[in-house]
């Protein structure tokens, strides 16, 4: 991910996500975290199909955001952006891989679980716009 596909990477976000991240921390975590790991896939066109967010410290990937474009969804794109997260991170010397998701969100769910991830854990009220949990999921590298 590169600061010029910020307009497409937002269009996303603010299609899929309730609080979407602003631009401004997109580019923080691009230019100033050293932890960070932003990844774009991109159509056959070359737009941004979907993107995701991650942090790799102490032996872990720690996936902050995962989403796909409304018309590219269940094509692929997500599981291969996934999988090619993990795969860095193992190449890293990760660990593990630990995310949150929503209850709800039954097909992130059925995915995450396809590439190895199991719950965990509970975040009790965690999405401050619905009170809804978080399924803490995890999977080993």
């Amino acid at each position: 991910m590169l600061p010029r596909d910020l307009p497409e990477v937002l269009a996303i976000e603010q299609a899929t996500f309730p609080i979407p991240w602003t631009h401004e921390s997109f580019l923080h975590e691009i230019e100033r975290n050293p932890f960070a790991c932003n990844r774009v896939v991109r159509s056959s066109q070359g737009a941004v199909a979907g993107y995701t967010s991650a942090w790799m410290v102490d032996a872990e990937v720690r996936i902050n955001n995962i989403a796909v474009g409304e018309e590219y969804r269940g094509l692929g794109y997500g599981e291969a952006l996934l999988r090619s997260l993990l795969d860095l991170g193992k190449t890293l010397g990760c660990t593990a891989a630990t995310l949150e998701v929503r209850p709800s969100n039954s097909a992130a769910i059925s995915l995450y679980t396809k590439l190895g991830f199991r719950e965990s854990g509970r975040r009790k009220g965690y999405y401050t716009d619905t009170r809804e949990d978080a399924l803490v999921m995890k999977a080993f590298l």
